[in-house]
């Protein structure tokens, strides 16, 4: 029988009589038999404190000057203080006897619901209940829930940062105020030096953080225990040593809980928590459980960009290594570069340009274009140049090295199975005492090089030749070009003239373009020239899909001429 069972006949209601009182009256006049048993013998009286004995709920009946007229046994357990023929509020419970409908209070330990109902001529009834188990049950689903969305929340903020400073960063101050006022995070050291993080909590306010370096030995020896993969207990030096070491801002040592937990790592701990926050609100299991799980993520995130950082340190040092080296510097020559990789992201790709100086003076330069574009291309592109700068001290003729480099290009393709050629454009370059400049240059499957003229027109030089890479003898072409005072040589990769654009942006830039382009600047220099023609070019594309673009310009200058200063004669009486 549950609580609703009984409030219809709860005393007061003009139904029912106090326990001993005789029998249950119905009507005015006469009384009603609940039930008729054999023989016409009218059934026993209802005894109402027998039936709300057995309710979960405990009852409390006081009369309209809150005199406690009756007390179930359940309240009696509940509420022992609670005594027949006293006072309600003499009774010393608190919130018990205030007015209102529904209350809650913790009473000897209990968490007790209060539920007050008012009765017939002024009196009333409390129903009170245990509901400690209950509450605590969802009080502990609550808190489960609060801890699984801050690690879902602490997960998805954690995978943002990729770098490691910034990881660290994230790490502590999405520890506060969860998990605690003060948080700190200290990376194993590297180099004999250990950084460190703080989170601060701010009143209404985002954590304040800082940030600081300690040399290894200087760490507290908590930290160093916990960085060997110890687990420090919350004990008094622990706190003393956070606070020697100035990371408790604002938090007295003699009230306040620490915990210091490793971030687990491959071999070693990656770093290390340590969490600090008043003593009334001390760390129980449950939160280190919590700590432990956020620990975790938190090494995952920190290892991540760690690893991140170091791929990006090695592609960036491999990217270096394969950019197009400028030319050095020839004399009578003024050297114009440009270039512009297909992958967007990327600094390398496909093709490359560089000069080398020879040792009677002059300069070997090169534009090629290998198969392919992005990273494959890039390491292709390496080993050709790598082979070149080898080669050139052997053989300095374009012709003979071109060949030199196709039976090195060979080799290297064959032992990795690999099916790369490549175009190439080999040339030497020799100043003459006019300022001109000779050219001798050889072609392997590359688009002929250009010359503007000192009238303004635009030469096409008849420079043919097979790809490099593909057969082991190819035919490779070679051609003389005579470059006067104010005169340039152009040689560039098919990204330029085949980069698509156009009304429709299926057509391509074309040789016929490029000349256009080029007609009237022979004024220009090299540097400049270059310039133009990949702005030409990128205007050109109405797609950012293109291929990758080089153009190296070679411009006659004339030699720098000497200025030399008369001496004077020497007057009578001068001495030499």
């Amino acid at each position: 029988m549950m609580a609703a069972d009984a409030r219809g006949v709860d005393p007061g209601d003009g139904r029912v009589r106090a326990p001993g009182t005789g029998r249950v009256s119905g009507r005015p006049g006469g009384a009603r038999p609940l039930a008729q048993r054999a023989g016409d013998r009218p059934p026993a009286a209802a005894d109402w404190s027998e039936v709300v004995a057995h309710l979960r709920e405990g009852l409390v009946v006081c009369d309209a000057d809150e005199v406690v007229q009756h007390v179930s046994p359940v309240a009696q357990q509940l509420l022992p203080e609670v005594v027949p023929g006293r006072p309600l509020g003499a009774a010393g419970v608190p919130g018990l006897g205030a007015a209102g409908d529904l209350a809650g209070l913790v009473h000897r330990g209990r968490r007790l619901a209060v539920r007050r109902a008012p009765l017939a001529g002024g009196r009333c009834c409390w129903y009170v209940e245990d509901v400690t188990e209950s509450a605590g049950r969802a009080e502990a689903l609550v808190a489960e829930r609060a801890r699984a969305a801050f690690l879902a929340r602490a997960g998805e903020k954690l995978g943002n940062p990729l770098h490691p400073d910034r990881a660290a960063a994230a790490v502590a101050r999405l520890a506060v105020p969860t998990l605690a006022d003060v948080a700190v995070l200290v990376l194993a050291p590297r180099a004999g030096r250990a950084r460190w993080w703080r989170a601060v909590r701010a009143a209404d306010e985002a954590p304040v953080v800082d940030a600081g370096v300690l040399p290894g030995g200087d760490l507290p020896p908590a930290i160093g225990e916990a960085l060997a993969g110890a687990q420090p207990h919350a004990l008094d030096w622990l706190v003393q040593q956070a606070a020697e070491a100035g990371w408790l801002p604002g938090l007295a040592p003699e009230a306040t809980d620490v915990r210091v937990v490793p971030l687990p790592g491959v071999e070693a701990p990656a770093g290390v928590l340590l969490v600090a926050r008043p003593a009334d609100r001390w760390y129980d299991e449950a939160d280190v459980d919590l700590l432990r799980a956020f620990a975790a993520r938190a090494s995952a995130a920190l290892i991540a960009a760690a690893l991140y950082r170091d791929q990006a340190e090695v592609a960036d040092m491999l990217q270096a290594s394969l950019l197009p080296v400028e030319p050095v510097e020839t004399a009578g020559v003024e050297w114009g570069t440009a270039y512009r990789p297909a992958v967007t992201g990327l600094r390398i790709g496909g093709d490359f340009y560089g000069a080398h100086r020879l040792a009677d003076g002059g300069s070997l330069f090169f534009l090629g274009d290998v198969a392919g574009k992005g990273v494959d291309a890039a390491v292709f592109t390496g080993q050709l140049r790598q082979s070149l700068q080898a080669l050139h001290r052997v053989e300095s003729r374009p012709g003979p090295l071109l060949g030199l480099v196709n039976d090195a290009l060979l080799e290297t393709t064959q032992a990795h199975g690999q099916g790369r050629f490549a175009t190439l454009v080999l040339g030497v370059v020799r100043p003459h005492r006019d300022g001109g400049l000779t050219l001798t240059m050889a072609g392997g499957g590359h688009l002929p090089p250009l010359v503007l003229r000192a009238g303004g027109e635009v030469e096409t030089v008849p420079l043919r030749g097979m790809l490099i890479g593909v057969v082991p003898d190819p035919r490779i072409g070679e051609v003389t070009v005579r470059l006067a005072p104010g005169e340039t040589c152009v040689l560039y990769s098919d990204g330029v003239t085949e980069a698509r654009g156009g009304p429709r942006g299926e057509d391509q830039f074309g040789g016929r373009r490029l000349v256009d382009a080029l007609t009237g600047c022979h004024r220009m220099p090299a540097p400049a020239l270059a310039e133009r023609i990949e702005q030409v070019t990128c205007d050109w594309l109405t797609h950012d899909d293109h291929d990758d673009i080089a153009v190296l310009a070679l411009r006659a200058v004339g030699r720098t001429p000497r200025h030399l200063h008369a001496v004077p004669a020497r007057g009578p009486g001068e001495s030499a």
